[in-house]
């Protein structure tokens, strides 16, 4: 068996409703800012809630340097800004992105799906039968991952992209990381992208899943989840390359554990998530006793917040660490959700500090949980912590990040 290399954590880019960039992005994170507002995207007329966590202020072009709208959609352009963001806050320059060893790993839920309403009112409406070359062009979901690639100038980048619902940002973290640990790469840009769009919007409030106002993940009074969209990128280097050019690292990824259950198409199964919490922790050489701090997958929803909840006593007994949901101030946004609560847990081991659940009242009763992080962030020794993602079709991923 070969050497396993050291998986270090050197770069975070947050493109989110609560801050772009690193810095603003852990200034409200920690201070509990909700970022869900009125949707400007689309006309909400009929529905129940006209709430979800749009990004109102992201402007491509300022944070871009190679890829423009008139060849990608929003979510390849969350996703490119996101990566332009991590590379810098990591340090890298151009020559560092040039070489052969060096992945890009991307996650969505929906691809390019406001472009998806684009060809579906060409082809029913606007131009009967016909969607135009240019929507056409920039359809494919895989195009996310390809505006990082243009984006970064890094021809020679493997490209993988993940389908994995809203797991799919902690597949590509932990697919990054293999690649890192084997030997097989020196710099991994992993994470995810998803825009706010009509049909998702509406998907969901059908489900019955659409918070009327707020997301309140653990309460007895939470009512569903926000839509939300956002970029989120980290980069990963092995231990050898950051140290050769001097860089530190701003937390470890100890590891990872992925299963799949296809129990049911939109049910939490309680079982296979405690499986999956073990099968983390077991890749990552830590015991429940070792984690300070959950990041919870924390939708809002009924059946989530509840199998999630058990799943972690199951796991930890009644000794379980703080809990808290970010999605209780970004919304849910999908592809990109597990990637931002990465970026959540790295700043809470630089800071620290615990992200606090906010829109918080009052546990609900079905919720095994002691220590619920309620609206303020909460002081902590972190040395190791825990970063859920849950998916539609039982798709679940875990992983696990060190203090550096």
């Amino acid at each position: 068996m070969g050497v396993k290399h050291t998986v270090f954590v050197t770069g975070l880019g947050p493109v989110s409703s609560i801050g772009i960039g690193r810095d603003a992005f852990a200034d409200a994170l920690f201070a509990g800012r909700v970022g869900t507002s009125t949707i400007r995207s689309f006309d909400t007329d009929g529905f129940r809630t006209d709430q979800a966590g749009e990004v109102h202020d992201f402007a491509a072009e300022q944070i871009c340097k190679n890829v423009t709208a008139e060849r990608y959609g929003r979510s390849s352009l969350l996703a490119a800004a996101a990566a332009r963001l991590a590379v810098e806050d990591a340090g890298l320059g151009q020559g560092d992105l040039d070489g052969s060893r060096i992945a890009v790993c991307m996650g969505t839920t929906s691809g390019e799906s406001q472009e998806m309403e684009k060809a579906t009112a060409e082809y029913l409406i606007t131009t009967p039968g016909r969607i135009s070359a240019e929507v056409a062009s920039k359809l494919p979901a895989q195009r996310i991952g390809e505006a990082v690639v243009d984006e970064l100038d890094a021809p020679h980048a493997e490209d993988y992209t993940f389908s994995t619902a809203c797991s799919a940002s902690n597949y590509s973290i932990a697919f990054g990381s293999l690649l890192i640990e084997s030997g097989k790469a020196d710099i991994a840009i992993v994470g995810g992208a998803d825009s706010v769009c009509r049909w998702a919007h509406a998907g969901f409030y059908r489900l019955g899943a659409m918070s009327p106002d707020v997301c309140r993940p653990f309460d007895a009074h939470r009512e569903g989840m926000l839509t939300a969209e956002g970029g989120v990128a980290l980069v990963l280097e092995s231990e050898e390359h950051a140290r050769a050019r001097g860089r530190d690292a701003l937390a470890t990824v100890l590891g990872a554990g992925i299963n799949c259950d296809a129990d049911h198409m939109v049910a939490p199964n309680r079982e296979s998530v405690a499986r999956c919490i073990r099968l983390a922790q077991e890749r990552a050489g830590v015991t429940p006793a070792q984690v300070d701090y959950i990041c919870a997958h924390g939708t809002g929803t009924k059946a989530n917040d509840v199998t999630e909840s058990s799943a972690i006593a199951d796991v930890f007994g009644p000794a379980a660490p703080p809990v808290s949901s970010i999605k209780s101030m970004l919304g849910h946004t999908m592809g990109a959700a597990s990637g931002f609560g990465a970026v959540a847990c790295v700043l809470g081991l630089l800071r620290q500090l615990c992200p606090p659940t906010v829109n918080f009242r009052e546990l609900g009763s079905e919720i095994p949980l002691t220590n619920v992080v309620a609206n303020s962030a909460q002081p902590a020794r972190l040395d190791v912590v825990e970063n859920h993602g849950f998916a539609f079709g039982g798709n679940n991923a875990i992983v696990l990040f060190g203090r550096a």
